[in-house]
């Protein structure tokens, strides 16, 4: 065990997770979602390098979507990023609201 400290060193969080402004605007796509009908549940995971969201449909099943933070990305390609039911990249990037757009699709609907 040379060389590693049982603890995380200072200014490194030993866990990612989602801060309050990214909780508001997730959760506010998941409360329309909800009175639309679309969703039903979800569960938050925060893990060493990634920050979880999933939605589902129903308990106990696969997420519909999963709402990942990874923070290492920042840099490149955006540390926001949608996956599908089968682990399709739905949409990735730098802006959470920008991200979240591609499932708001749900919500437009015509109106006769």
């Amino acid at each position: 065990m040379q060389g590693s400290t049982p603890f995380p060193r200072p200014g490194i969080p030993s866990q990612v997770a989602f801060d309050r402004k990214e909780m508001g605007v997730i959760m506010g796509l998941y409360g329309r979602m909800v009175a639309a009908g679309e969703w039903r549940d979800y569960g938050i995971s925060c893990l060493r390098e990634t920050a979880v969201f999933s939605v589902f449909r129903r308990t106990a099943e696969t997420p519909l979507y999963r709402i990942e933070k990874h923070p290492k990305l920042r840099n490149k390609q955006g540390m926001y990023v949608v996956f599908g039911m089968d682990g399709q990249i739905l949409k990735r990037g730098h802006d959470l609201k920008t991200v979240l757009r591609v499932l708001e699709r749900k919500l437009i609907r015509s109106v006769d």
